[in-house]
């Protein structure tokens, strides 16, 4: 049950994190991380791995956007 939340965290956290590579919304991942985040939490306790795969990678794409784009844009 957890996993399957972690993951819609995790789908729902990518979704954004698409929609953030518009030019000059980088600034949205300043949104997404910390709810990625709270989706890895949760997929760190369940058993499964999918969701907290899942959300390691938005964790990701959004530090390298957020990376590149100097913070903001």
């Amino acid at each position: 049950m957890l996993n399957l939340i972690s993951l819609i965290i995790g789908a729902i956290a990518a979704m954004f994190a698409i929609f953030a590579f518009i030019p000059f919304l980088g600034w949205a991942n300043w949104l997404i991380l910390p709810f990625a985040i709270v989706g890895l939490i949760i997929g760190l306790i369940s058993r499964s791995k999918e969701g907290q795969t899942l959300n390691l990678v938005v964790i990701g794409v959004g530090c390298l956007r957020l990376f590149l784009g100097g913070g903001i844009i």
